[in-house]
């Protein structure tokens, strides 16, 4: 019996909807995530890679990203930085490292 999308697939889903409704879309380019856990709770660290057309809403919402209320059915945002970003004259590229933990039911 599946369970439903992993918490990977999960943070994706979200951060592209998220961009898309801040009126900048942006596209995944590169993902990788391992398990976290710690004595009380059980999680993942995702780095995501997601490229996008400069614009000034896309810097807002790079800006904004870090303590923006991003949702996960079963997980919790815990921590999202923006570790890099790399600008050329067409495209942006960024970086982030997301630390996702299970929701306790």
């Amino acid at each position: 019996m599946s369970r439903g999308p992993d918490a990977e697939t999960l943070l994706r889903r979200a951060l592209e909807a998220h961009a898309e409704a801040a009126g900048c879309p942006v596209a995944l380019v590169e993902s990788d995530w391992r398990r976290w856990a710690s004595v009380t709770f059980n999680g993942a660290r995702h780095l995501l890679s997601l490229a996008a057309p400069p614009s000034p809403a896309l810097d807002a919402w790079i800006a904004a990203l870090p303590d923006a209320d991003i949702r996960l059915r079963g997980h919790l945002v815990a921590d999202l930085a923006v570790e890099h970003v790399r600008r050329a004259e067409d495209r942006v590229a960024v970086s982030l490292e997301v630390l996702t933990v299970e929701e306790r039911r």
